[in-house]
């Protein structure tokens, strides 16, 4: 594990691993080295052909955490990633953390080739925002009383987990790991916004991206996903067959391969 310095002095911590051009891991919400062995795997895969750094996004796992928050912060995060690696390198953006590579890459920052892996924004509706701000008021107010644990079942029931599901997670030793990063769900509220696809920003991208989605994922992750290509000016989209959102690092990578070293 080592460290590097963001803009605002933040430490970020990241495993480094492998040799050849850099490709950099975004986790999406909860998503940290501790407690992510699909990312770990995926990294392990995709190592023997790249160099990748997969790291903890701020207030995560060993990174700092520097309030108040800012998306433009984790941008500087990513940036800091970006310059260790060389100047130069290939993002692999997973959920919200595909959502903060497409804020990365429309600030201009030395990405090479971007993918994509199921997005979580909605329909764009009224319902749909209706919901969204329902959810920021929600989750507001239980961090604001450090409701960790209401906060974590919020944010997975909110995003398709079966509520019976949660509450049995609840009672496993494993859920103080999701209760670590509650904070950090605001984080990823902000990278969202109201949850739409934001088209204009997109069709700023030049980056070449990979727009990618599972087969077996509900139909608003795939609808999400043909939002996303059609918008980026440089897009391929890609269906994984079987896959849902917890998408198999196996079935995953050698898609990642093709992309990135093509």
């Amino acid at each position: 594990m080592r460290k590097i310095a963001s803009k605002d002095g933040t430490a970020i911590a990241f495993d480094q691993s492998g040799e050849g051009p850099a490709v950099i891991l975004v986790g999406g919400a909860f998503q940290h080295r501790a407690i992510d062995p699909k990312a770990a795997r995926l990294a392990a895969l995709l190592a023997q052909h790249f160099t990748v750094f997969h790291y903890d996004r701020r207030g995560r796992g060993e990174s700092g955490d520097t309030l108040p928050y800012a998306t433009l912060r984790e941008i500087e995060d990513l940036e800091a990633l970006i310059k260790e690696a060389g100047g130069l390198a290939c993002v692999f953006g997973m959920s919200s953390g595909a959502v903060l590579t497409l804020h990365a890459a429309a600030r201009g920052l030395a990405i090479k080739k971007m993918a994509l892996y199921e997005a979580p924004f909605n329909a764009g509706d009224d319902d749909s925002r209706h919901a969204s701000e329902n959810y920021t008021k929600q989750l507001t107010a239980l961090l604001a009383e450090s409701h960790w644990g209401d906060a974590v079942a919020l944010a997975m029931t909110t995003f398709g987990a079966p509520a019976q599901a949660v509450a049995g997670m609840r009672q496993m030793p494993f859920w103080s790991t999701f209760e670590a990063v509650a904070p950090t769900l605001a984080y990823d509220n902000a990278i969202m916004g109201d949850g739409s696809v934001p088209t204009t920003l997109i069709s700023s991208i030049s980056v070449p991206a990979l727009v990618l989605d599972g087969e077996a994922s509900p139909a608003l992750m795939h609808k999400a996903a043909d939002a996303v290509a059609h918008s980026l000016p440089n897009a391929q989209r890609c269906t994984l067959a079987g896959q849902t959102h917890e998408v198999d690092p196996d079935v995953l990578a050698p898609v990642l391969v093709e992309f990135f070293a093509g």
